[in-house]
């Protein structure tokens, strides 16, 4: 018997005179089908791997901050900012890019509440605090900042085309006098341990969507929990996954997913959307990780046997950061300038970096290979399993 399709929430009408939507408490009723099965099962392969490739550095912090970067900058870019991969990586080298400085802010305070959100999970679990202070460091000096950055909204937002009011948004969240039981009721299930970490995941990022509990920002601290949420529970040792240029790849089943589990309860549909998102990413990120892995390999057995450290140990940089100066090479190895010139010399000379700028002082170098992996598009066709 076919069950009848039920709403995840339900709406209730306000003397303002508009319609806004209450979800139910999670957990719902998900119906373990075949195929949810095999997604969690190929999900959690394909996870694991890329927990594996990222636990082989002797520093995996390194290979973690350009994916941190990398995230930043897609995550940013729907919200209008401009700055790409190459220009945040240059500057924080050192490098003077032409890029607003408003648009790098933006960027650059993604990178600042996703490293605080990794350090507080030391002391703090996901959690309503945590959720508040990730978003005061993401929205703190920028364009967002009138969004009252770190508090919970006190008045009515909504969604929907740009100009379109509350009488015609096509998504209203919870009044403000409904929110905090709302958002308590999520961060009770966070704590929940009786499903499978990858699925409580998921359905935890629909409900914070449909709570929408700030004025701005709420598509990238969602995003951010989630792969909060893979460390927090040991899924993945470092924040090597992430979501963002899977949702917009897939922009209208993602919106269309979220609607579906809204109005008729589509659990099990959402679930398997977010799986396939996270198996896909984590077979895109761990074909960047295996290739940056092996290229730094192969650079170290040419630089074998040259008599000093110090071209190996930028090396280490360059992982963290393919853009370097030799100012910011001596003072982040501890070495005179002239050491970490000598190095620079050796890594050009064997093919490793080359000059991006024209400056006869502070010039700028690349190692090419390791940016053209990282900003190339992300790989989001299924891989034949193995």
């Amino acid at each position: 018997m076919t069950k009848t399709p039920r709403p995840a929430g339900r709406i209730v009408k306000r003397s303002e005179g508009y319609s806004a939507f209450i979800p139910d408490p999670l957990p719902p009723e998900l119906a373990w089908t075949p195929s949810l099965v095999r997604a969690l099962s190929d999900t959690d392969l394909r996870i694991g791997r890329l927990a594996g490739e990222g636990g082989r550095l002797p520093n995996p912090h390194l290979l973690i901050r350009p994916f941190i970067r990398r995230e930043a900058v897609l995550s940013s870019r729907i919200e209008g900012t401009q700055a790409t991969l190459g220009e945040l990586l240059a500057a924080e080298a050192g490098a003077v890019v032409e890029r607003s400085p408003d648009d790098l802010r933006e960027v650059a305070n993604y990178v600042a509440a996703l490293e605080y959100g990794i350090r507080r999970l030391k002391t703090l679990p996901l959690s309503l605090r945590l959720v508040k202070e990730l978003h005061a460091h993401l929205l703190k000096g920028v364009r967002g900042d009138r969004a009252t950055p770190g508090e919970f909204r006190r008045s009515q937002n909504w969604i929907g085309p740009a100009g379109c009011t509350l009488a015609n948004a096509s998504y209203v969240p919870p009044p403000p006098d409904e929110l905090m039981d709302c958002l308590g009721r999520w961060e009770k299930f966070l704590h929940d341990r009786e499903l499978p970490p990858l699925v409580q995941l998921a359905l935890a990022h629909y409900q914070f969507e449909a709570i929408h509990p700030f004025l701005d920002g709420n598509g990238r601290v969602g995003r951010l929990l989630i792969t909060l949420g893979l460390v927090e529970r040991d899924i993945l040792p470092t924040p090597l996954l992430y979501l963002r240029a899977f949702f917009q790849a897939t922009r209208r089943e993602y919106y269309q997913g979220l609607k579906d589990v809204s109005e008729r309860g589509a659990w099990g549909a959402w679930v398997e959307y977010v799986l396939n998102g996270m198996a896909r990413q984590a077979e895109d990120a761990l074909s960047r990780a295996e290739r940056i892995n092996g290229l730094l390999g192969r650079w170290r057995e040419t630089l074998h046997g040259g008599g000093t450290v110090q071209p190996l140990k930028m090396l280490d940089l360059l992982a963290a950061n393919p853009y370097v100066t030799v100012n910011g090479a001596a003072a982040r190895m501890k070495v005179a300038f002239t050491t970490a010139q000598r190095a620079v010399d050796r890594l050009q000379k064997a093919g490793i970096l080359s000059q991006v700028s024209d400056a006869k002082r502070d010039r700028v170098y690349c190692a090419r290979p390791i940016l053209e992996i990282l900003e190339e598009p992300a790989r989001l066709v299924p891989m034949a399993s193995t």
